[in-house]
């Protein structure tokens, strides 16, 4: 016959040591929450951002799962709906990536910066560390809104001491190699761009993940 109190005595044991496994390195899970840019729009999926993330973060010795939560066409306030979902609570840290959609349909700047406001609050609120993504709004907006739509992303990551990555296209020429016909989403190598110009913030993300701090 099963004895019950050996049995939760060997559960005990198993999850202790999983606890152990992750804060001396186990593998962490990071949510790429998105829109196109993150969902790897017209790509294979092995060229979208978080494969190739993970890829060049696992090259570096980091035992990590990068996660696609990108949705093509959403918005922050989409993002923000399916949050909950999204982000389960498996999750070790998040990169937020959403924006780009809301300038292109000049988006009061109010509303972008209540919804990323929102979702990093509610991240910060679980303990996660967060590395927000910045956007800049197409200059054809109007100077007004470019500049308030560019300071959303950078004011909400000091507000929560969330890490920033000013801008997610940063150092992506306009070219066929790195940019689809369509002139704004990028091809697999451009997304390679990406990835290295943001791993540095990333790897930073990791270490906070590591030191428990969100």
């Amino acid at each position: 016959m099963i004895r019950f109190d050996t049995v939760f005595r060997a559960l005990a044991v198993v999850a202790a040591l999983t606890g152990v496994a992750r804060a001396e390195g186990g593998a962490l899970k990071i949510v790429a929450l998105g829109d196109s840019l993150t969902a790897g729009y017209q790509l294979p999926p092995e060229a979208a951002f978080p494969v190739q993330l993970e890829a060049a973060l696992r090259a570096r010795g980091h035992a990590v799962e990068v996660v696609n939560a990108g949705v093509s066409g959403d918005t922050t306030s989409g993002g923000l709906a399916r949050l909950d979902w999204s982000v389960g609570e498996d999750a070790d840290a998040v990169i937020v990536e959403l924006g780009a959609n809301d300038a292109l349909r000049g988006v009061p700047v109010a509303s972008v910066r209540d919804n990323i406001d929102a979702i990093v609050a509610r991240l910060d609120e679980r303990g996660l560390p967060v590395l927000v993504a910045g956007m800049r709004a197409p200059r054809n907006m109007g100077e007004d809104y470019a500049a308030a739509f560019d300071a959303v992303f950078p004011d909400v990551a000091a507000k929560y001491d969330a890490l920033l990555y000013p801008y997610f296209l940063e150092g992506i020429p306009l070219s066929r190699e790195t940019v689809l016909p369509d002139g704004m989403h990028p091809t697999q190598k451009g997304v390679a761009l990406i990835v290295e110009g943001i791993l540095p913030k990333v790897e930073a993300l990791i270490e906070r993940v590591r030191n428990g701090n969100s």
